[in-house]
């Protein structure tokens, strides 16, 4: 990682590119990448930055709290936008390129709202590690011409947690979010039902202290992914008898734990893909 003083210069070229673009509306999920964000768009451009939010059902409720509670306290205009994700063709079977069909709906709303504030610039959070992984999501993007300047300006995640520390944002050691479809295996039918068991699955594992955790659903089977440093915890007699029968309530027919650890996009493992 470059050094605090190249980070905060970076950060000031990354003022300098949004104030640029006259007004910018920005598509805000209140995650540690849009927090960042938003706040330089914030400083750069004062009145002239909308942030918008979509409503989903895989995201939690949570966030949108979250979210929203940014925007108030940093008096920042905020746009929230419901949308059913199961009215978009093909997410409920959960094919490979699901991410691509659903950013693809959810941006052109987006950039059709910012358009209709009279914003012409929609921007997103997307930053360098975004390019690791398999991401079709990121085609919607490119696709739509949505603007990513923290990959433009070279941002990584965690140059991004550092200066957010440094600006006292709130999100500077937030574990990282995904939308809860990113849980189910690829071809699983997902529900609103599933998506419920996922969510208070997770809510469980947080009131049980465990920070960064996934719930992978497999049919029947949870999978849970934790911090490998978290491991030995969860496998203590009264702690995973606890997971066990909660999960079991919730719907679980098996429970499973992860020996290697929390990986993000870990269903993503074993995809043919090409390049």
């Amino acid at each position: 990682m470059e050094s605090s003083v190249e980070v905060t210069q970076r950060y000031a070229q990354l003022k300098d590119w949004i104030a640029s673009k006259g007004k910018v509306a920005l598509a805000f999920s209140g995650g540690v990448d849009s927090v960042f964000l938003l706040y330089a768009a914030k400083e750069a451009l004062g009145e002239d930055v909308l942030a918008i939010t979509m409503s989903l059902g895989v995201v939690p409720k949570k966030e949108l709290e979250e979210a929203k509670a940014f925007c108030r306290e940093h008096q920042i205009r905020h746009q929230v936008e419901v949308m059913d994700e199961f009215s978009i063709e093909g997410f409920a079977t959960n094919p490979p390129n699901r991410c691509y069909l659903c950013k693809k709906a959810l941006f052109t709303r987006m950039q059709t709202i910012a358009k209709e504030k009279g914003f012409s610039v929609l921007m997103e959070g997307s930053n360098v590690d975004d390019e690791g992984d398999y991401r079709p999501g990121l085609l919607a993007l490119r696709e739509l011409g949505i603007e990513s300047p923290l990959k433009e300006c070279g941002f990584s995640k965690e140059e991004i947690r550092k200066m957010s520390k440094e600006l006292h944002l709130p999100t500077w050691e937030k574990p990282s979010m995904a939308c809860i479809a990113s849980r189910f295996v690829y071809g699983e039918q997902i529900t609103p039902e599933k998506i419920k068991m996922v969510e208070e699955a997770e809510n469980y594992l947080s009131e049980l202290g465990f920070i960064q955790k996934r719930v992978r659903l497999h049919g029947e089977l949870a999978r849970i992914e934790l911090l490998l440093s978290d491991i030995q915890r969860m496998m203590q007699p009264e702690i995973y008898q606890k997971v066990h029968k909660r999960f079991s309530e919730l719907g679980f027919s098996y429970v499973t734990i992860d020996l290697g650890g929390f990986q993000s996009g870990s269903m993503n493992k074993g995809l043919k893909r090409d390049g």
